[in-house]
């Protein structure tokens, strides 16, 4: 279960007499995610997300998160909306963390992904992506090229526990990214996260998106990059060309994509697949004893990243270049 933090129902009590919720109706843990502890929180006055930010985010970032969030929601994005206490902040402090409460949205994250899913998926990132454009505030992709770098090094010649020859593999991968990613691509607000589970589904219509946390300022097409990842693989590790197509044709559908975009879209992808293998490799070897959460397979994104090491252009995607 993703809760690191226990929050006992006096101190629960307490946070919540700043807010205008009423009283505790009930508050339990939930079991998606692996940075933050997070609750399913009713109260008199509805049912809401209640979040606890654990170490792994930097609590300087926690503003933009907020920011973002009111901003999308504003801006007709269906996400999670920060609650504001008394004072008019949505950011406080709970059992020694710094903690918030948001909006809960009705849906299902899927956990067979369907065509259509991908369809839906792929314009609510472009819609995500104009309605950021207005938003003032920035930040850098801390996982991104220097990122990358910091974790090969954490992980060094550890990753050979993983799998034979991997460690050489990684850095060689790294070292032809440096020299072949873009500089200069459409950018703005990006999500950086959106796999299916934070993703909501009534129907076959997207409801909600929700974990913000990673989210930066970076190239448009490297968010979609990230989503072709996460959507488009089946369990043997192959491309569904009918679900890369939907998902690259639903974002263009609300935001055209440019040439270079599409040019660039197979080296983002090989970038994807190299931050989420160096994230999950970092946290496979670095599990704690213990820990209730358990890492995701590193090796997922290595077939993943050898695939796009072969693709030519963005029509082994299934979209005209």
């Amino acid at each position: 279960m993703a809760v690191y933090t226990d929050v006992p129902d006096d101190e629960l009590a307490a946070f919540l007499r700043d807010y205008d919720l009423g009283e505790v109706v009930s508050c339990k843990g939930i079991a998606e995610g692996v940075e933050n502890s997070n609750f399913l929180l009713r109260t008199e006055a509805g049912m809401f997300i209640l979040t606890l930010y654990e170490k792994r985010v930097a609590p300087n970032d926690l503003p933009f998160f907020i920011a973002l969030m009111e901003h999308l929601a504003t801006a007709g994005i269906a996400c999670p909306t920060p609650v504001k206490a008394r004072d008019g902040q949505a950011l406080r402090q709970l059992c020694g963390r710094p903690a918030a409460i948001v909006s809960f949205l009705d849906g299902l994250w899927p956990r067979r992904i369907h065509p259509f899913h991908c369809a839906g998926v792929g314009a609510a990132l472009a819609r995500l992506h104009l309605a950021g454009s207005s938003f003032a505030m920035t930040r850098a992709n801390n996982l991104s090229l220097d990122g990358w770098r910091r974790l090969e090094s954490a992980v060094g010649e550890r990753a050979n526990a993983m799998r034979a020859g991997l460690a050489d593999e990684i850095a060689a991968e790294l070292a032809t990214l440096t020299q072949l990613w873009p500089r200069d691509l459409p950018s703005g607000v990006i999500h950086a996260d959106l796999f299916p589970d934070n993703v909501f589904f009534r129907g076959e219509q997207v409801s909600g998106l929700i974990d913000f946390y990673f989210a930066c300022t970076d190239f448009f097409a490297y968010d979609l990059a990230i989503c072709l990842n996460a959507w488009c693989f089946e369990n043997d590790g192959s491309l569904n060309v009918t679900k890369a197509k939907l998902l690259i044709g639903g974002y263009r559908t609300a935001r055209p994509l440019d040439e270079a975009e599409l040019r660039a879209l197979p080296i983002l992808a090989r970038g994807s697949a190299l931050r989420f293998l160096l994230t999950r490799l970092y946290d496979w070897l670095n599990q704690p004893s213990g820990a209730l959460v358990k890492p995701k397979d590193p090796l997922e994104y290595v077939r993943k990243l050898r695939f796009h090491r072969g693709v030519a252009s963005v029509s082994a995607y299934g979209i005209l270049p």
